[in-house]
């Protein structure tokens, strides 16, 4: 059972989207880590206006921060300066904000694995030159 695992929007998507197509990967992906999956504000906002997309979709995602299968554990105010730091070196993949509070929850977490369908984090790094542990479609624990 993987613990701490830091969850990006993709997999929230999936998970809910019957028709997505990783759908059944990232069902199978949450089964196997112990909630809470961790995340970000910027990962919820994503994800909740995404999710409108999906017949019930705003449902089902605060439906998974209710029941506490996903948890917020991360503050924007508290880490802005490190966050933009990162937005500004990997401008030109480009880094989203919710990709930066990713990468710097991994930092602040380094025994965590970040849960996503994004491939861009292959290429990110965690203190300027660590790869970044994932649980992809790419790379499965």
């Amino acid at each position: 059972m993987i613990r701490g695992a830091i969850v990006d929007t993709g997999p929230i998507l999936a998970l809910i989207d019957a028709r997505d197509q990783h759908h059944a990967w990232a069902k199978s992906q949450f089964a196997k880590i112990a909630p809470p999956l961790l995340t970000c504000e910027a990962v919820a906002t994503e994800a909740l206006h995404l999710a409108r997309r999906v017949d019930g979709g705003v449902h089902a995602v605060l439906d998974l921060f209710r029941r506490e299968v996903a948890q917020l554990d991360f503050s924007l105010a508290g880490q802005f300066v490190e966050v933009g730091a990162l937005v500004e070196r990997w401008a030109d993949v480009p880094m989203s904000l919710a990709d930066a509070c990713l990468v710097r929850m991994s930092e602040l977490r380094p025994k965590s694995v970040v849960f996503t369908l994004d491939g861009d984090f292959d290429v990110y790094r965690r203190f300027k030159r660590q790869r970044i542990p994932l649980l992809t479609r790419r790379a499965t624990l």
